[in-house]
């Protein structure tokens, strides 16, 4: 079942490599829960189908680098980005994509949560295994307040743009 428009995001872990140590967050990969991280925040969580792939590094995460200072002032927190690659694979790629401090790269290695969303994209066929959709979605407090899922192979209401247009 994918979630919905109303739907609280399911529980469920995701791991970020850590660039600086700070209190409770140590160098190299860290285990964070969902719910707490979602909790009395409002974040923008984008999904895609894996780091240093054509649209997701010329296309998908520039834009949402691009569109930081404009969604931080539309209220948003936090903008996650969310694929099924390992937290080095996506600590590697935010260096690459000069992410930081502006979108959290959020690793999903065994496609556990993304299934959980009911987003998950079989590419076996392709050698890539289960992989995340392309999707959007902006999230208040745990709760889905609009989400955007992407035909395959497309790349038309996933990105920064509409997000910023749907909370006009």
């Amino acid at each position: 079942m994918t979630i919905k428009v109303g739907d609280k995001l399911p529980e469920g872990e995701l791991q970020e490599f850590v660039e600086t140590e700070t209190e409770g967050c140590s160098l190299g990969p860290n285990t964070f829960k969902v719910q707490e991280l979602t909790k009395a925040k409002k974040i923008v969580i984008f999904g895609l189908p894996g780091a240093y792939t054509p649209t997701c590094s010329a296309k998908h995460v520039p834009g949402y680098v691009e569109q930081f200072g404009a969604l931080k002032s539309k209220g948003v927190d936090e903008v996650w980005c969310l694929s099924v690659n390992d937290p080095f694979v996506m600590g590697a790629w935010g260096r690459d994509q000069k992410t930081g401090g502006k979108v959290r790269m959020m690793a999903d290695g065994s496609a556990a949560y993304t299934k959980k969303l009911g987003l998950e994209f079989d590419l076996s066929a392709r050698g890539m295994g289960m992989r995340a959709q392309r999707f959007s979605m902006l999230v208040d407090d745990g709760v889905v307040k609009s989400l955007n899922v992407e035909s395959a192979g497309k790349f038309e209401v996933s990105g920064a743009d509409t997000i910023l247009k749907q909370m006009n």
